[in-house]
């Protein structure tokens, strides 16, 4: 079992920059590949950025390569999203995801998921 907890949401004007935070519980995290989903009213959950359990292999969205990096550090149980160059097209929702091993985009294949993270950019 794993357990997230998201932080670093906000309120920014466009140009602006963001780091979130997923930290997650249990000695397991080494395990897991993470994912970040946003979701934004009316809209689908998009994956925005994955990487794998050791952080050899990431992705990251066409809406936002460039601007986001995933990270992750196994020794503090913590995976980040660094946003860079926010544009009010962001604005939503952001969830951290776990998931086995390989990166996924696929919100039905991560089974742990946090509470989300409000990130707002303003124009």
């Amino acid at each position: 079992q794993v357990q997230l907890v998201e932080s670093g949401g906000g309120l920014v004007q466009a140009g602006g920059s963001l780091r979130l935070s997923c930290v997650a519980s249990g000695r397991t995290f080494s395990s897991y590949a993470m994912g970040w989903f946003r979701q934004a009213p009316g809209k689908e959950r998009e994956c925005v950025a994955a990487i794998s359990s050791t952080g050899g292999s990431t992705y990251s969205a066409d809406s936002v390569k460039g601007r986001f990096t995933i990270s992750r550090d196994n020794a503090k149980n913590t995976a980040y999203l660094q946003m860079n160059t926010l544009k009010p097209e962001d604005t939503a929702v952001y969830y951290c995801a776990a998931r086995g091993v390989y990166i996924s985009t696929i919100p039905r294949s991560y089974n742990h998921w946090g509470q989300g993270t409000q990130v707002t950019v303003s124009s």
